[in-house]
């Protein structure tokens, strides 16, 4: 029998699903679109809720000072007290991840294992750190982000008194090398003068200390200490785990907090807006650092193609347009785990030619200890808060937070917003405030996109040196070394939650990027970490 059709009704469908089109989209393209909107907005919740936060903040704030009653320094205190649980469990963490962290990043890369060639690489994407480090506190002083905002009250008599150069590198070397490690974890050394009133001499009392972290005492006994621990071979590696579980811990901590982050930022910025005079010098100032922030990371991505270039004599344009997909989804996801594995294709496609032997060992090397992207916000954000309270820095503390950070890039924390914890790290060494982190996390969304755009591009060039080298020196797989001709995976490592980093949960085998459950990191003898973008 032939099914008649009534007016009005849908016209039966064919068998294979065929029919008109206007039959099709409806319940299909609504169906599949939702669950993508939902997907995206569950992987970007914590993003979205940094920028409502911001937008709340922006607005309580505007509205207290414009039509509120004029606050008192015990109120301000009083309204900005969310804010300052955010910071309180910020600096709480300091300790336990600076030590932990660098102690299991110094004892993973053993030049050993490394064999010559990743030596090289190593001290490759250390130096482009450094470079990026010293190129953003250049580019801050040059634009000077933070000048002309001012607080209502004036923070003269919070400036620290003028030391002369002697003492002030003296001072540096004794907060390299503390007398006393428990000290170190609150106290740092800094020489003090005392006026004699009397016959009006100044006396100078150098073991004074500041009731601040030493960083740099700290970054330094870690980093020796998980050298020696990997020195120790098989002894060490029980000591090493535990340093690098007490980190998955610190991890995980960390990423609870900041899901508080976005109810802290918000009053942050609301009492930050209160106590300003001016509100529209304080935003300008602000987009001068993220203008400041982008400019820098253009600057270095054209420097970082220019090295190649000097030392290849091949034209480094041609090798970036290679990598431009693994860059775009960098820029896309603002991780570098999620770009890894095309970062490892783009490098081993037919423009780039590097062989997969060395990209997939140099590349999550490269992932771990090359931080050029956030060295760089890290250090003109520095600058920026140091502006920001009318504090002026002098070259001794330049000179720290070029090694802050630089060393810091060594153990990043592969969290959501990592580099602005490294970056409280950086103002507790050179005695900043850190109340002023509200604003550089009310932007990190954005700077840290061109920021893991950075950080893979050097990765890929660092790839890209590395197999120049082999070419011109003829240097086979032999002369390589066993640790370039596969990605071992020799120890077992436990599956670890959500909030760490998805690239610890991966693993590589030798002949492909197979999406297994566990990741070993870099064939270097090391329990996994986490990896910022």
């Amino acid at each position: 029998m032939v099914a008649e059709t009534v007016p009005g009704s849908p016209k039966p469908r064919a068998a294979n699903g065929a029919g008109p089109p206007s039959a099709q989209p409806s319940g299909c393209c609504g169906g599949l679109r939702v669950p993508r909107v939902r997907s995206c907005l569950r992987a970007n919740l914590l993003v979205l809720l940094t920028l409502a936060g911001v937008a709340a903040g922006a607005a309580v704030g505007l509205a207290v000072a414009r039509w509120g009653p004029r606050l008192s320094p015990a109120q301000l205190v009083a309204f900005s007290f969310p804010g300052e649980l955010l910071l309180r469990l910020l600096r709480l963490i300091i300790l336990p991840l600076v030590v932990c962290s660098l102690v299991g990043g110094a004892a993973s890369l053993d030049p050993a294992s490394l064999g010559r060639m990743g030596g090289w690489a190593l001290l490759f994407f250390l130096l482009t750190t450094l470079l990026a480090s010293a190129l953003g506190v250049g580019l801050a002083f040059a634009l000077n982000p933070g000048v002309g905002t001012q607080a209502r009250e004036t923070q003269q008599a919070q400036l620290p008194p003028t030391k002369e150069v002697l003492d002030s590198f003296l001072d540096l070397f004794r907060n390299i090398f503390p007398d006393n490690l428990v000290s170190a974890a609150f106290r740092s050394y800094s020489t003090e003068y005392e006026l004699n009133n009397s016959n009006m001499t100044l006396t100078k009392s150098p073991l004074a200390g500041s009731g601040r972290m030493n960083i740099l005492g700290l970054v330094v006994f870690a980093m020796v200490l998980g050298v020696a621990l990997r020195k120790m071979g098989a002894e060490g590696e029980l000591l090493i785990r535990f340093f690098n579980s007490f980190n998955e811990a610190t991890m995980i901590m960390v990423s609870w907090i900041m899901w508080y982050a976005p109810v802290g930022i918000m009053f942050l910025i609301a009492g930050k807006i209160v106590e300003m005079e001016d509100v529209g010098q304080l935003f300008a100032s602000l987009g001068k650092y993220v203008c400041c922030c982008i400019l820098g990371h253009i600057i270095h991505g054209l420097l970082v193609p220019l090295i190649y270039f000097v030392v290849t004599r091949k034209n480094p344009y041609r090798f970036l347009w290679g990598i431009v997909p693994a860059l775009a989804t960098a820029f896309g996801t603002s991780s570098r785990a999620a770009c890894l594995r095309a970062l490892v294709t783009c490098c081993e496609a037919e423009e780039s030619r590097v062989s997969k032997h060395i990209s997939r060992f140099i590349l999550p090397i490269g992932a771990t200890v090359n931080m050029d992207g956030a060295a760089l916000f890290q250090c003109v954000a520095a600058v920026f808060i140091a502006q920001l309270n009318n504090v002026p820095l002098k070259f001794i503390q330049v000179l720290t937070i070029l090694i802050t950070a630089t060393a810091s890039s060594v153990g990043a924390a592969g969290i959501p917003a990592g580099g602005v914890l490294t970056l409280a790290i950086i103002l507790e060494a050179i005695s900043l405030p850190t109340k002023d982190i509200s604003f550089i996390l009310a932007v990190d969304w954005l700077v840290d996109r061109f920021c893991t755009i950075i950080n893979v591009e050097g990765d890929a060039f660092g790839a890209g040196l590395l197999q120049c080298y082999v070419d011109r020196h003829g240097v086979g797989l032999d002369g390589l070394g066993p640790e370039l001709t596969e990605v071992k995976d020799t120890v077992a490592v436990v599956a670890l939650s959500p909030e760490a980093d998805p690239l610890i949960l991966r693993k590589v085998q030798p002949g492909g990027l197979g999406p297994g459950p566990t990741f070993r990191s870099v064939g270097l003898g090391a329990a996994p970490r986490g990896i910022s973008g």
